[in-house]
């Protein structure tokens, strides 16, 4: 297996020669094995061990167990223990998921403190079925079907075209010793279910289950590279950036052959999963949204509007004392300072006459039936009318922020100051108030 494993390297992974590497080892066959490997062509290898203190003496044992083979092997390690339980709850996630992010995160942060090119995984063939038929019985896209990808960031997976009984055999030859985890031999997850009662009856009818897989998996992934060409091409012509604000143009997604399949091309990457309600919003009246866990979509006249959720703290008003000099707001920094003459203007910065604010001024999201003067016009305007008059999105118009002074507006931040407040030949104290 040593030389198949080499070759493997050299055609498909040769960065790792030469790469400083961190290996994320539990004590069980596969990581035990990949160690090995590793060590002897010599890489430059580190271990990471995460203790997650759910199986009582078990895990300890086991980190006694990493600890022995470093020091055997003369090899770095680093051991992190994670109180998993109490993080799962406080998170509100299942073990598994708690373990994954404790290790995952752990693992990122050891490679950039220390300078770790790769970080090594020992999934195998095995795992790579495992998610598949995981994948295919939860519902997914052509994605979920690929399976796991041999690098991912700086995640490396080098024993993916490895079957655990290849393993197995290796270790027995070489009389490497390794630990099992008990919790492996329950069906209570679904993962170690599909392991021990479906895969072995599929091995049973097929002998070539792994082979005919890696073709498969092989044959989906090259599917799914024309289709990302596909979607790239398609993203050209459909969507826009406008600041923080994704457009895509609903009148070009209709023209196309199957518009739900490109939506979730385009938008599978934002958590969102009622793909019947997100299609639908193609022939929605404006203002009908869909939304994920972090994200909306918004139906806006000829586009769809995608935009991350932010948080509803940020949407409080903020007072403004006068001896304030600048304040931090959810759209910028905002400053105010005494000048003695006015010079050049923008949508970001204006000049008002100070002695005609009451303080404190307040600044707040605009709310239905708010009014202005705006600066340059006679009468006042609502400010629904202003935003529909000047072409603002459903979006824009939410994120517009508000300066007051007591009920009266002195700006529309980033857009159009109030006559009531501009300097005039009479104004004794001249007052910048910018946005940055």
């Amino acid at each position: 297996m040593l030389q198949t494993f080499q070759k493997h390297l050299d055609k498909n992974l040769d960065m790792l020669h030469g790469s400083r590497l961190l290996l994320a080892i539990s004590g069980g066959l596969d990581s035990v094995v990949l160690t090995h490997l590793c060590h002897q062509l010599k890489l430059k290898v580190s271990l990471a061990h995460c203790n997650f203190n759910l199986r009582a003496t078990e895990s300890d044992a086991d980190e006694e167990f990493v600890l022995a083979l470093a020091e055997d092997l003369e090899l770095d390690v680093f051991v992190e223990s994670f109180e998993t339980e109490t993080y799962a709850k406080e998170q509100g996630i299942s073990i598994q998921m708690a373990a994954r992010e404790l290790r995952y995160t752990w693992f990122f942060e050891l490679a950039e403190q220390l300078d770790f090119d790769y970080i090594l995984t020992a999934h195998h063939a095995d795992d790579n079925l495992e998610t598949f038929l995981i994948n295919l019985t939860r519902g997914t896209g052509l994605e979920g079907l690929t399976g796991i990808p041999e690098v991912s960031d700086k995640i490396v997976r080098p024993l993916l075209p490895f079957s655990r009984e290849t393993l197995e055999t290796y270790a027995q030859k070489k009389q490497i010793d390794w630990r099992e985890d008990a919790t492996n031999a329950s069906t209570k997850y679904l993962r170690n279910k599909l392991r021990h009662d479906v895969i072995p009856i599929l091995k049973q009818m097929n002998p070539q289950l792994l082979q005919n897989f890696q073709t498969t998996i092989s044959n989906l992934q090259d599917s799914q590279d024309l289709i990302d060409d596909a979607v790239v091409k398609i993203q050209k012509k459909i969507v826009t950036v406008d600041d923080d604000q994704i457009k895509l143009d609903i009148r070009k997604l209709k023209k196309l052959s199957n518009p739900k399949a490109y939506l979730y091309q385009l938008l599978k990457d934002f958590n969102f999963t009622a793909w019947d309600d997100v299609v639908n919003l193609l022939n929605a009246q404006s203002g009908k949204q869909v939304f994920s866990p972090t994200h909306r979509i918004l139906k806006d006249r000829e586009f769809l509007l995608l935009s991350e959720l932010n948080s509803e703290s940020d949407d409080h008003p903020i007072s403004v004392q006068k001896e304030d000099k600048e304040i931090t707001t959810a759209f910028g920094r905002l400053t105010f300072n005494e000048v003695d003459a006015i010079s050049e203007t923008s949508k970001n910065r204006i000049f008002v006459d100070a002695d005609q604010l009451k303080y404190p001024l307040s600044i707040r999201k605009w709310i239905e039936g708010d009014l202005f003067y705006p600066l340059g016009m006679k009468g006042k305007k609502k400010l629904s009318k202003y935003f529909k008059d000047e072409k603002l999105s459903l979006i824009d118009k939410e994120n517009v922020w508000i300066l007051f002074s007591g009920d009266d507006v002195v700006w529309v931040i980033g857009r159009r100051p109030d006559e009531r407040f501009k300097v005039t030949d009479n104004t004794t104290t001249i007052l910048k108030i910018e946005v940055h």
